[in-house]
């Protein structure tokens, strides 16, 4: 018989009194909303625990992978609740405006007689807990508070579909009243032992409490959800729901001064006491949880500050998306280790992980551990300051694979917070794209941080992941065989995104075994990828009127494959330390046409483009179709799609068609007439083929944070127009800005390196390029700037003396560059002609 030990996990809910009303004010900007808030989703996060709902105050079922159930409470690996809702005076309170703040979010409730109630949602990171604040504001009065919580007590795995399903394994929940608390339990023996609680209460005695089957607010009745399509616009449980309800009634004085009353929801894994614990924890001070939290992400926006006058909200989107990734970062204890096949097995653990901490994917239904997204989040990560977060997510995703791969190297694809990798083992075909990644991701974080140790930590893992990867290459024809990030029918075996990653990684491997003394393998990862570079072009590029390069080799013969996708747009946007792959004339003419509205839309890049229709050598001319050679487009413009093009534009100097890859994410980040949470980037943008999330019922939207789109701004910002391009693993520093065309001054503060930090601004006037920096850390410094196209130098000064200079071409653009000693403050002016 199969035994899995779950995480047993248990929830407290309590609420407390706190004065004055002031301290569930929180300090600080927000991006608000009041329009169609009911068709509207957030999340507020921890690390801890999160929190998904819609912008009214209400919780329809929501979500896919368990239909109807990732949305409420959560504290990975198990949901807690289906929601909380208030009622004063015996009128449920509903949000007349929405807003997203720094680490918190508001709504203003309205309440009986027409006044209004303020409600503050913050997780605060490094317990299981959630707080939720209400301030009621004066005259002086007495009120009756009503709070409903309905609970829903089960794991993040098995999903609706999967062998078993969560259809089997989510047992009834029962309710009780301690007295004080509304206490949920669910219980189980023998194969899967569990023991979850969650428990409603206060710090006050409840003037009377109810129990029953319902108990969710202005959402009773209950609408269920149907087990498969079409399904309403909105219901209230999914089909698998086994929770109950109940309900606390209190008697409140509202001084003329106001009132806070906070609510919390915590969690343990280890009983209803533990639970208690955190909840104390949380309720001590949850004023000054908040403003914690607050400060905390204060820190965040600290780093990485960007002045771009000619390009405001691009500015903003920075803003915003290092708060994004902020919200993403998750943590796990406890992960029973094993490989679910695609969710047909449930196996006996393979060993454990103590400790997961990642960056979370997308909420709702993809908020745990991910090869893909983080080694694309990655560079937004470093770009940010965001290191910890990012080398956790790779210590993670190391030790889930050494324990269901046997220490092949493959890494796993995708993990749930309890343990199962549904795909990812040795024995699943891809994604091969993954393990050639993540020496990549190691490089880069080790170059921006100069963390020796943990390059050390990682290299063995690296080592052989860039082995395993190569070792896939039946026909010996240079091109490992695998998925990629794209799987459609018609692809051949070899994927383009798979042998330009395989590339990169071979020359990241290389750099790493190089500053380790490993000369062996320093030597057969550059001999590895000279092979491929040299044959790369004449097997990859498609040409005629395709202008591109092909998505795949189909065997025998590795005849060329072009469909469109967004994948092959990644021979411009994968950068080794040598500069990106492709061909320049071939790189141009290939960003030239993803820029056609065959593949771009308003907002971004599509998934497929419709593409130009004439054959290789063809005379018809490259018109749009929806369909070319039975290939159907996929007009959905995902965010990291618009990412992908965005920094690929940027690696070979086109910083005038990158704003529209940027801008696009931005607004969909930004902009009220697109966005469905304020300064939340999504997954994908409303599309020709991809309605708005509003306009969809809750069970089939994509998700409304998506971390990876943060790829597509602070990268091109920080790394590219900025051009700071550290090495700080090595001692050096190279800040090379390029001005976007149009704009006369760009600016970035306090870019944090190693230990130290960065500061750069670049203008340009009447003839002259200026280049101001202070490296506030001990490395090589070199300064430079890309020239205009067509510019010659006349003259160039460091520190107000003339001084010799080297110009190199890049794919960039010509480059005029001078060493600047070892940090500390310089200015570079660079005429022209």
């Amino acid at each position: 018989m199969r035994r899995i030990h779950l995480v047993v996990f248990s929830l407290l809910v309590m609420v407390v009194a706190v004065a004055p009303p002031a301290a569930a004010e929180p300090s600080g900007a927000g991006l608000s909303e009041q329009r169609r808030l009911a068709d509207r989703r957030y999340v507020a996060t921890g690390d801890r625990a999160y929190e998904v709902g819609a912008e009214d105050g209400s919780y329809p079922a929501t979500g896919w992978h368990i239909r109807g159930e990732m949305g409420g409470f959560w504290s990975p690996p198990i949901k807690l609740l289906d929601g909380l809702w208030f009622a004063v005076d015996g009128q449920w309170l509903s949000a007349t405006r929405f807003t997203s703040g720094a680490g918190f979010v508001q709504m203003e409730l309205a309440g009986p007689g027409g006044s209004r109630i303020r409600r503050t949602d913050v997780l605060p990171d490094g317990g299981r807990a959630a707080l939720v604040g209400l301030t009621f504001s004066g005259p002086a009065r007495r009120i009756t508070l009503a709070v409903d919580a309905h609970s829903e007590l089960l794991p993040a795995y098995p999903w609706g579909w999967t062998t078993p399903g969560a259809q089997a394994v989510n047992l009834s929940d029962t309710g009780g009243f301690d007295g004080r608390n509304l206490v949920f339990r669910e219980t189980a023996t023998g194969e899967r032992p569990h023991d979850y609680a969650a428990v409603v209460g206060s710090s006050l005695t409840p003037d009377s409490h109810e129990l029953g089957p319902g108990h969710r607010g202005p959402q009773e009745p209950a609408v269920v959800c149907p087990e498969a399509d079409p399904a309403p616009a909105r219901c209230d449980d999914g089909p698998y729901g086994r929770g109950t309800g109940g309900r606390l009634t209190y008697t409140l004085d509202v001084p003329r001064t106001g009132r806070t009353v906070w609510f919390t929801v915590a969690g343990s894994d280890d009983g209803v006491a533990a639970a208690t614990a955190e909840s104390q924890r949380a309720l001590r001070a949850p004023a000054q949880a908040l403003s914690s939290k607050q400060a905390d992400r204060a820190r965040v926006a600290a780093r990485s500050r960007v002045d771009l006058p000619g390009d405001r909200l691009l500015q903003r989107s920075v803003e915003w998306s290092k708060q994004n990734l902020a919200d993403s970062v998750q943590e796990a204890h406890a992960l029973r280790v094993f490989a679910s096949q695609e969710g047909t097995q449930y196996p006996p653990p393979a060993g454990t992980v103590e400790v997961a901490r990642w960056v979370g994917a997308g909420w709702p239904d993809y908020p745990w551990i991910f090869a893909t997204d983080a080694e694309y989040t990655a560079f937004a990560s470093v770009a940010a300051g965001q290191f910890e977060p990012i080398k956790a997510h790779l210590r993670a995703l190391r030790d889930i694979s050494e324990i269901v791969n046997g220490r092949s190297g493959k890494v796993v694809h995708e993990v749930t917070p309890d343990g199962q990798v549904y795909f990812g083992a040795n024995d699943d075909p891809g994604n091969t794209d993954e393990s050639a990644k993540f020496p990549s991701t190691v490089a880069l974080i080790w170059r921006w941080t100069g963390d020796d140790a943990f390059r050390d930590e990682m290299y063995d893992f690296a080592v052989r992941a860039m082995r395993h990867v190569i070792a896939l290459d039946a026909d010996a024809d240079g091109w490992p065989e695998g998925s990629g990030n794209v799987e459609r029918p018609g692809m051949g075996a070899e994927k383009l995104d798979v042998a330009v990653y395989t590339i990169r990684g071979l020359r990241d491997l290389a750099d790493l075994a190089s500053a380790r003394g490993d000369r062996a393998t320093a030597s057969w990862a550059t001999t590895q990828a000279q092979r491929r570079e040299r044959a790369f072009e004449p097997a990859w590029w498609y040409g005629g009127d395709a202008d591109a390069y092909a998505d795949s080799l189909s065997d025998p013969g590795n005849g060329k494959v072009f469909q469109r996708h967004w994948t092959g747009l990644t021979p411009m946007e994968a950068e080794s330390p040598a500069g990106p792959l492709a061909a320049t004339g071939h790189a141009h003419a290939a960003l030239a046409q993803r820029e056609r509205d065959c593949y771009t839309g308003e907002l971004g890049l599509f998934h497929t483009g419709s593409g130009p229709t004439s054959a290789p050598g063809g005379n018809t001319g490259p018109s749009c179709d929806s369909v070319v050679s039975g290939v159907p487009a996929e007009r959905a413009t995902f965010s990291l799609n618009t990412a992908v093009m965005a920094v690929a534009e940027g690696n070979y100097g086109r910083l005038g068609p990158q704003r529209r890859y940027t801008t696009g994410n931005a607004r969909i980040q930004l902009d009220p007439s697109v966005w469905e949470m304020p300064g939340a980037m999504p997954e994908v943008a409303p599309s020709p083929d991809f309605v708005a999330n509003i306009e969809r019922d809750f069970l089939s939207r994509s998700s409304v944070l998506q971390a990876w789109g943060a790829y597509g701004v602070l990268w091109p910002v920080v790394h590219q127009q900025l051009g700071v391009d550290p090495d700080v693993g090595r001692g050096r520093l190279s800040v090379v800005p390029a001005l976007p065309p149009g704009q006369d001054r760009i600016a970035g503060h306090d870019i944090r390196l190693g230990r130290g930090s960065l500061d750069v601004t670049a203008t340009q006037t009447a003839g002259t390029l200026t280049v101001s920096v202070r490296a506030a850390l001990r490395a090589k410094l070199t300064i430079g700037v890309v020239l205009p196209a067509g510019a010659s130098v006349t003259g160039v000064r460091l520190d107000g003396k003339p001084t010799a200079h080297q110009q190199r071409s890049t794919a960039r653009g010509t480059e005029v560059l001078v060493p600047a000693g070892t940090g500390g403050r310089h200015t570079l002016e660079v005429k022209l002609r």
